[in-house]
């Protein structure tokens, strides 16, 4: 028994105007992927010399993390200035020039743009601590009368997402409002202006050669808080059902219809993926035509390596995907949770493996043991049957070379926010931002003439693209095949169940008559009639290991 799943689009996309749809996009976290000047921080001329890196890859696009003007106080998510290149990683002048190489390999570009909030040292928030009460200047941002005699109490007990207080004092009896750290300042979306220099923005760098937009917490722009503020637990009790004060509004579309008649400005229209972790049934609005056009599902990222859980998140957001007309995303890691490589080693306790992986490193890598080979084996499979589906795969730098997370990060190293403001609660980001081993030796590794802005830790020596490259076995080389011949799997978009008669095992058809084949069980299983075209670990003859996936041509 079969059956079939599809998206809205049944035929092969445009490669200008739909390369979107079913593209390897690879994401580079600008600080930690390569050093050009030795100054310990990555940068963007450091990016363009590994062009050549990126292209024999095989990847469709780059999606670059922040690169703006900031202060670091969140790993440059507050952004100083949105049309401008922070002077520690290069000038508009670097950025032209690495856009260009990247054009000329054939990899298009993607930026991230931060829109819920600026830094505190963007020039808009000087001018408002420097304003009165009342004034245009603080109708930017969400400013409120503190309670108290003087307004020296909060105007509620909101906490934020990094923990602490969500509201700061600014002196004379006001509060400002930030979910995230102090110096990220919350925008106000109802304001005219803010509106229209966003638009300047998109069209800034669309007109640089930019072909889309990441958007980072695309569902929190539109808020709307009452006369009366709730508390935190009345807050955290309100359904988001499209009416919530801060989280996934209804109105928040309008936004993005405006932003989408400026991406449909340009030839070929400019693409947007938005992050939104909102309920599943309402991601379609936010990817469909008349908004941004994709949505990131994290659904796979927050999976066990467990058949059944594969197969229901595969299914369900194909079926979204259908619904709203764009194709849908797949991703295992990224710049804000332990890498699947470490995640999949770690014995499941219930809940989401996102979760699993934050409770381990609070133990600094210690508790409970994590089977490095283990999670190194499951995570090839897991990423040979993502690029097998139909949809956009999105890629983490380090991910292509088997990189775990490092867990031992000494307390004085630290740069994550989190980190700061949730002692004991929250270890922070930084084991996944460690730069990149480009080299097996060195003072960092490859990453740069001198150290590296995070501790690299002696055995990253054997996970170096110069070690990998060497191995005809190694996860770089499975990296590069499975790109190499995905370009072959982008047809339609639709798959087909093959029913194998145990629970520990998925496999699907494509359009094209390739099969993927998962072993999620504990025992080898054997293999559909076929060409074996690659498998992310060695064969057992005619049988599939456990933890392996196999690609087939029928």
């Amino acid at each position: 028994m079969t059956d079939v799943l599809e998206t809205a689009q049944t035929a092969r996309p445009d490669s200008a105007e739909s390369w979107w749809r079913q593209a390897a996009v690879y994401q580079i976290y600008p600080r930690s992927f390569a050093d050009s000047n030795g100054d310990g921080i990555g940068d963007l001329p450091g990016i363009t010399s590994r062009v050549p890196y990126l292209k024999q890859l095989g990847v469709d696009a780059v999606w670059l993390s922040p690169f703006y003007p900031s202060e670091l106080a969140d790993g440059g998510y507050d952004v100083a200035d949105y049309r401008d290149v922070d002077p520690r990683l290069g000038t508009l002048e670097d950025f032209d020039r690495m856009s260009e190489e990247l054009h000329r390999a054939g990899i298009r570009l993607i930026v991230d743009i931060v829109p819920n909030h600026t830094s505190d040292r963007h020039v808009w928030f000087q001018e408002a601590l420097a304003s009165p009460k009342g004034s245009a200047a603080r109708a930017r941002y969400i400013f409120r009368d503190g309670k108290g005699e003087n307004g020296e109490l909060p105007p509620s007990d909101w906490t934020s997402a990094f923990g602490g207080p969500a509201w700061h004092p600014v002196g004379d009896g006001q509060w400002y409002f930030h979910f995230f750290a102090t110096e990220q300042p919350d925008l106000n979306w109802d304001n005219p202006e803010v509106r229209e220099d966003f638009l300047t923005t998109l069209r800034f760098w669309s007109d640089r050669g930019v072909d889309g937009f990441r958007i980072d917490v695309a569902h929190g722009l539109a808020k709307k808080l009452p006369d009366e503020l709730p508390s935190q637990a009345e807050l955290d009790a309100l359904p988001k059902d499209g009416d919530h004060p801060l989280w996934d509004r209804d109105d928040v579309h309008d936004i993005y219809a405006e932003w989408r008649r400026v991406f449909n400005e340009y030839t070929p229209a400019r693409t947007a993926v938005a992050e939104a972790w909102v309920a599943a049934d309402r991601r379609a609005r936010y990817a469909s035509p008349e908004g941004l056009g994709q949505a990131f599902n994290f659904d796979l990222l927050e999976a066990d390596f467990d058949a059944a859980q594969f197969r229901n998140i595969i299914a369900f957001n194909l079926e979204l995907a259908r619904e709203s007309g764009s194709s849908t995303t797949w991703v295992l890691s990224n710049h804000d949770v332990v890498r699947h490589a470490t995640r999949y080693g770690l014995p499941p306790r219930g809940d989401s493996t996102v979760k699993q992986g934050a409770a381990w490193l609070l133990s600094g890598g210690a508790e409970p043991e994590v089977d490095r080979e283990l999670g190194l084996r499951r995570a090839r499979a897991a990423t040979l049957l993502e690029l097998a589906l139909p949809g956009s795969a999105y890629l983490y730098q380090g991910e292509e070379l088997g990189l775990p997370e490092v867990a031992d990060i000494p307390a004085a190293d630290r740069q994550d926010p989190a980190f700061f403001r949730n002692p004991g609660v929250d270890i922070g980001r930084d084991g996944c931002r460690v730069p990149l081993p480009w080299a097996a030796g060195g003072a960092s590794f490859g990453f740069g003439a001198a150290g590296a802005h995070l501790p690299q830790p002696a055995w990253f020596a054997d996970y170096s693209v110069e070690a990998e490259e060497a191995d005809a076995d190694s996860t770089l080389n499975l990296y590069r095949r499975a790109l190499e011949l995905r370009s072959e799997l982008e047809t339609e978009e639709r798959l087909e169940w093959i029913e194998t008669g145990r629970g520990d095992v998925l496999a699907f058809r494509r359009p094209n008559g390739w099969i993927s084949i998962t072993n999620f069980g504990s025992a080898a299983v054997a293999l559909p009639e076929g060409e074996v075209l690659l498998s992310s670990g060695a064969l057992d003859g005619e049988a599939l290991p456990p933890a392996v996936t196999a690609w087939l041509r029928a």
